[in-house]
């Protein structure tokens, strides 16, 4: 099959209504940072368009692209990827690409018998169905016995799915053949922890021990009896903290959600050190920063209080992140759930590569720190041998 047959092909396939999803991968160059696209197809004001997201090593960029505008796209994007999977309802294809762009394409007949879904600005489609009746969420109180969302509730209903989505996307990290241990650090009343639970063991049957970690005794308690009503036999819960926690030597995922100030470095350095493959931290009340901070380049934003808070905690954020891609880690700082909801809405993506850091990158993270002059908990946590040089 020649190039341009190929992009004709694809435009045809992804528009006639069989489309499912498919993932541009191996990029030509890394120079951009491109790690890969992933397509899904979506319905925007009654047209079929395909939605396109760009996953940097940091940032997720997302377009909508309509069937008239997709001809350009496919090109950009099969020039800068060598191959492409696609899944349509009743076959997966598998493209590959050589140097010169000549065409390999493999064909498979697929059993499952899904179909595209073009939601989007329609109602949301959750990992957790709406009016599916799941034993954890009705013991917390969110759905009632016949699967409703209660009318309260509809907001922590939205933020569980948007966690389980992270969580999905976390399956291809975590190891197949042995027992996976999870530690959710700050678990407080453990709406995540139950759904992280549900979700990797009971629909996915993944062979998982899962502890959450707090300091309130009687939110522990119910916890406990929750889990054990639900007949959770592989997650607990201990009363502890996180400076304190040393029953561990390895650990496959590290979850910490709104721990707060440097509690929630303490729990990323832990999971450093333990080699976590998965970390997924919620960060909260980032105030180390705000009394360090001093950048007179930046003192038009940083003379109003307001301002310089929120800076702080971005410049927290954003310090930590860079911090774990210095430790060996692919990260990214994603939004967990809508503004609107929360404040505290960025969640800290790391996974564990093992790669080493470049020296440009060691030089961006060194001057951002010195043009703030911080001194960030992490970083002397963390130890790294790179920052010594």
């Amino acid at each position: 099959m020649e190039f341009e047959n190929l992009i004709a092909d694809l435009k045809r396939r992804l528009t006639d209504g069989k489309f499912i999803r498919a993932t541009f991968s191996q990029p030509r160059s890394k120079a951009e940072g491109l790690l890969r696209i992933k397509a899904k197809p979506v319905e925007l004001k009654g047209e079929l368009h395909i939605q396109f997201e760009e996953q940097f090593e940091r940032v997720l960029k997302h377009h909508n692209i309509s069937a008239d505008g997709l001809d350009l796209f496919l090109t950009n994007a099969l020039m800068r990827f060598r191959q492409v999977q696609a899944e349509f309802t009743g076959e997966i294809i598998q493209v590959q690409l050589t140097k010169k762009f000549k065409v390999s394409w493999k064909s498979s007949i697929s059993e499952s018998s899904r179909t595209a879904d073009l939601s989007h600005n329609r109602k949301k489609n959750y990992l957790l169905e709406e009016g599916t009746p799941y034993p954890f969420l009705i013991r917390l109180g969110v759905q009632t016995t016949d699967g409703l969302i209660k009318k309260q509730k509809h907001d922590k209903f939205r933020q569980i799915n948007r966690f389980i989505e992270f969580i999905d996307d976390a399956l291809e990290h975590l190891p197949k053949d042995r027992t996976v241990r999870i530690l959710d650090f700050g678990s407080g009343k453990s709406y995540l922890t139950f759904a992280l639970y549900h979700y990797l063991h009971i629909e996915k049957g993944l062979d998982i021990h899962v502890t959450g970690l707090d300091l309130k005794k009687e939110v522990i308690e119910e916890c406990s009896d929750i889990a054990k009503d639900l007949g959770y036999n592989r997650l607990e819960f201990l009363v502890g903290d996180i400076n304190d926690y040393e029953d561990e030597t390895s650990v496959d995922m590290v979850v910490t959600l709104h721990a707060c100030d440097t509690a929630t470095d303490m729990a990323l350095a832990r999971a450093v050190r333990w080699g976590a493959s998965v970390i997924l931290c919620v960060p909260c009340c980032q105030h180390e920063l705000f009394n360090q901070v001093h950048a007179s380049s930046l003192d038009v934003m940083l003379q109003h209080g307001l301002i310089k808070e929120r800076f702080s905690a971005l410049a927290t954020d954003s310090l930590r992140a860079e911090l774990l891609t210095l430790a060996g880690y692919e990260t990214q700082l994603l939004e967990f759930i809508d503004m609107e909801h929360t404040p505290k809405n960025i969640l800290i993506r790391a996974y564990q590569t093992g790669k080493e850091p470049s020296a440009d990158s060691v030089q961006r993270y060194t001057a951002f720190r010195d043009l703030l002059h911080a001194k960030p908990f992490l970083e002397k946590e963390l130890k790294l041998e790179v920052l010594r040089k």
